[in-house]
């Protein structure tokens, strides 16, 4: 329920913002992603910093530039993420910490010094209406809150005057330079000439990347059988797929459900937060997270070259 009074007016939301939760899981049978923040820790962490649930809604802020003003009363928020040097009518506060901010008064991002993406949590958690049980904007359906415009108003949900004692919470840190990701063998690692390639090549973050899948550029991928056709297959948050032309997409929070592409290998799930703050031209490495099986050619999808792929 939203408090009846108090709301942040939207005066800039930067390249991006939209509102985001931990997503809706359960609903792939009927079409519909798991979507949710793509920094879960950071996102929780903003949360729990302000003493909501996990799951209440944020506001996932892409590469700062972000200003909003609080209307109808006072409120708690707390910023985490990418550091955006956060403000409050121009005076700094911290990141990852808690801070009160009075009725008209105006909390700004600015542009983040590492990292791509900020979370904002108020106190009472950002009380649109859900849409299949989540507050989440999937880019790939384009069902949830719509992404954010000056001159929205986001409600701000209730909560008690009971302020639990917080204990001690984690912060990831922000990758620098050269982001190093794990990621386990794919089930169609045998579809190229050289899997291990994935690991040992240094890869850049195309400017093309965003929440639906992280690309890759760099020494593409060699098909072994480049005229095969893969039947689609479920795919997942973290898995690496490779398109025709060699090059990988790591999927996001808002990937497809299913893919054609075979997947060379799976980032695993404690990486795939860290994937979240990587910006376009950063340098991406990724390593097995456990010895890959040589297998012999064709031997998971069929005899040979012109066998089925299932």
């Amino acid at each position: 329920m939203s408090h009846p009074d108090i709301s942040l007016e939207i005066l800039r939301t930067g390249p991006f913002a939209v509102v985001e939760d931990l997503g809706r899981p359960g609903l792939a049978h009927l079409g519909v992603g798991e979507s949710g923040a793509a920094d879960r820790r950071a996102h929780r962490l903003a949360n729990r910093l302000v003493a909501n649930p996990d799951d209440w809604a944020t506001v996932e802020v892409t590469f700062g530039g972000f200003a909003a003003r609080v209307r109808g009363g006072d409120v708690d928020i707390a910023v985490t993420g990418a550091d955006t040097d956060p403000t409050v009518n121009g005076v700094k506060f911290g990141t990852n910490s808690i801070h009160r901010v009075r009725d008209g008064q105006l909390i700004a991002l600015g542009t983040p010094r590492a990292g791509l993406r900020s979370y904002l949590a108020v106190r009472g958690g950002i009380c649109v209406p859900p849409v299949l049980g989540s507050r989440s904007y999937d880019v790939m359906s384009a069902i949830g809150p719509a992404p954010l415009r000056p001159g929205d108003r986001l409600p701000v949900g209730e909560h008690t005057d009971a302020y639990p004692e917080l204990d001690q919470a984690p912060v990831a840190a922000i990758p620098g330079d050269v982001v190093e990701l794990s990621a386990v063998p794919g089930p169609r690692d045998d579809w190229f000439v050289d899997p291990d390639a994935l690991v040992h090549t240094d890869w850049v973050a195309s400017d093309r990347s965003d929440r639906v899948g992280m690309r890759l550029v760099g020494r593409a991928l060699q098909y072994r059988y480049p005229d095969r056709q893969l039947p689609s297959e479920g795919a997942t948050r973290g898995a690496i797929q490779v398109p025709p032309n060699g090059l990988p997409v790591i999927l996001g929070p808002d990937h497809p459900l299913t893919g054609g592409y075979p997947v060379v290998g799976v980032v695993v799930d404690d990486d795939v937060d860290r994937m979240a703050q990587v910006r376009p031209g950063q340098r991406v490495r990724l390593h097995w997270a456990r010895p890959r099986t040589p297998v012999v050619a064709g031997a998971r999808a069929g005899a040979g070259p012109g066998a089925p792929a299932w």
